[in-house]
């Protein structure tokens, strides 16, 4: 006799796997527990088993083959078809982990503490790792007498933006701070640990018109002379374009199409103007025409979402035109996340392929490339796409030439010409083509700057970024790509749970912090959260950041690891009181002469 198992859940469409399963050679009968409509959750005892079925040979190596052939199919999630739902293509993130600011009225995942609630996130770092101090004298910044007598402007810092105001404080400048206005005061403290205390010359917040704005900060800066406007993180970018055309100094400008360059859908149509592979898209006020046509002839699946939609609010994964029709219909019927309700939507092509990362500094129309990266994406739990790390790529393979290539036309195309930007790229079977570009620095807190900085020798984007608005000789020496090899090894490791329920203890953080190559974990799991099994960014469970200049030392702790999560030890969950059935009872209730057919 064989206890199914579900390793997924959702509400059944089809049951392929039973009607496989009724033809292998051994089968005596199968007595379901579910049947179609019905919601099949992940087995965790003998309630949630969806089946049980029985095998019988006279050959045993025959028993055996069927009986693995079973539980390769319970792997697969092959037993069922489930009904589609809205999938989480979130990218990594400020929310990612529960380590940022949820909208109002939006509840996390996983019931834990975020960068803003900070008694409740857990940062381990290492004591001293030699991997972290190599090459950071390579090339020492100068405080200069000017810079005493200047002042910075940076818009709305918070995460990595806030490394960047410390990297800027660093080199002897003042900070003024220019708060936009909607920027949330719960935000103005999305501050990495690293950074430990913000301090500011001044903080202005912006006015009703770009005048009074600058008057005010003219009025902060007094004496000083402000000698740069830095984008601090998404929300500050159009601030940062427009107040900096109007300091007269270093802009990547906002006139014309060129003012919404965030606008996701505006950068396909400059890249599409361009020349260049750009997502097939068509976006519309209200159903018409276009759209129609587009989700008529375009293959499936096919993306929709908000064109103003923040994260993953609204986006979802449509499989049929059915589908794609009524969630159109309704994204115009609910509310956005923030705030308002949608305006337009935008039905985009689905890419396949491997999604890469990008990070780029630019100072007068040239680029430089800091990193490329690719995200490392599995089949787990049911879901498809689920995010196991962030791997550095080295910059001397036909990939990563590729998407350098790519990633600076893509720059000038959207005249990007100044500062940092963080590009997602997904190399299709026909090149490379854009997911979105962001016109500021990698998010995530920063939390990769170390591992950064020991794969180049000494700098990372947001050394870079600094240089590309305040020092043109230090700029200028930057080099073109990061260097092939790379100075050490590693990699982001993002933790993935098979298990659910509230977390008594959490032994695997023990583990983590004692291998050879680890830097640092970052998690907002602790004693009294409650995990779910991970199936997107939102229900990931953490993060690590590995590093050592030996690569098998990397790759036995990557493994060690992935131990723990297969094998449930990263947590020890609180044993729920559940009523127990017994087989006979909980599989064979419903059995009748049909089942065995």
């Amino acid at each position: 006799e064989i206890n199914l198992v579900s390793y997924s859940k959702g509400k059944v469409k089809s049951m392929p796997g039973f009607d496989v399963i009724k033809k292998l050679p051994s089968f005596v009968w199968l007595s379901p527990a579910v049947s179609i409509g019905l919601e099949v959750e992940y087995t965790i005892d003998l309630i949630t088993s969806p089946g049980c079925c029985v095998l019988m040979n006279s050959d045993e190596d025959v028993l055996k083959k069927d009986v693995d052939f079973i539980r390769y199919l319970e792997e697969i999630n092959g037993l069922f078809v489930y009904e589609t739902k809205g999938e989480s293509l979130a990218r990594p993130n400020v929310n990612t982990f529960g380590l940022g600011s949820l909208p109002s009225g939006k509840k996390s995942h996983h019931k834990r503490s975020s960068t803003l609630d900070r008694p409740g996130l857990l940062r381990i770092m290492s004591q001293d790792r030699p991997e972290l101090r190599m090459g950071l004298g390579l090339r020492k910044r100068m405080t200069t007498v000017d810079a005493s007598r200047e002042v910075v402007v940076v818009t709305d810092p918070y995460s990595t933006g806030c490394l960047i105001v410390k990297e800027v404080q660093s080199r002897g400048y003042k900070v003024i701070v220019l708060w936009t206005r909607g920027f949330s005061e719960e935000m103005k403290k999305h501050v990495p640990l690293s950074c430990g205390k913000m301090n500011y010359f001044a903080e202005v917040d912006e006015a009703d018109d770009v005048g009074e704005t600058t008057r005010q900060l003219y009025k902060a800066a007094g004496t000083l002379r402000i000698v740069a406007c830095i984008a601090g993180g998404e929300a500050g970018v159009d601030a940062a374009d427009v107040l900096s055309e109007r300091l007269l100094v270093r802009t990547n400008g906002a006139q014309g199409v060129f003012a919404n360059r965030r606008d996701k859908k505006v950068q396909q149509e400059l890249l599409k103007a361009a020349g260049m592979r750009s997502v097939r898209q068509a976006a519309g006020t209200e159903w018409n025409d276009t759209v129609e046509s587009f989700l008529k002839n375009e293959t499936y699946p096919v993306v929709l979402k908000p064109t103003d939609s923040a994260g993953s609010d609204g986006v979802k994964l449509c499989h049929n035109y059915e589908e794609a029709k009524e969630h159109f219909h309704a994204l115009f019927e609910i509310e956005a996340v923030n705030g308002g309700f949608n305006t337009e939507v935008l039905c985009q092509e689905f890419l396949r392929g491997k999604e890469y990362v990008v990070d780029t500094v630019s100072r007068d129309g040239e680029h430089k490339t800091c990193a490329v990266w690719v995200y490392d994406k599995r089949a787990a739990n049911g879901a498809a796409f689920v995010y196991f790390g962030m791997v550095p790529i080295d910059t001397s393979t036909q990939e990563a030439k590729l998407l350098i290539n790519y990633c600076n036309r893509t720059l000038d195309a959207l005249k990007m010409q100044n500062g940092p930007s963080h590009a997602e790229i997904i190399l299709t079977a026909s090149g490379p083509c854009l997911v979105e570009m962001n016109c500021r620095a990698q998010g995530g807190d920063g939390n990769w700057q170390q591992l950064a900085q020991a794969l180049t020798g000494g700098y990372s984007q947001v050394e870079a970024s600094v240089d590309a608005y305040l020092d043109k000789k230090a700029f200028s020496v930057l080099p073109q790509i990061p260097p092939s090899p790379a100075k050490a090894f590693g990699q982001e490791v993002i933790l993935v749970s098979y298990a659910e329920g509230e977390v008594l203890a959490t032994p695997g953080y023990d583990v983590i912090k004692k291998l050879e190559s680890f830097v640092y974990l970052e998690t907002g799991v602790a004693t009294g959260s409650h995990v779910e099994h991970t199936v997107d960014l939102v229900t990931s469970v953490g993060s690590v950041i590995l590093l050592h200049q030996d690569e098998d030392v990397v790759k036995k702790d990557i493994a060690t690891i992935r131990e723990l999560e297969k094998n449930n030890k990263l947590f020890d969950f609180v044993k729920n009181s559940m009523m127990m059935k017994a087989v006979s009872t909980l599989n064979f209730q419903n059995l009748s002469l049909s089942n065995l057919m």
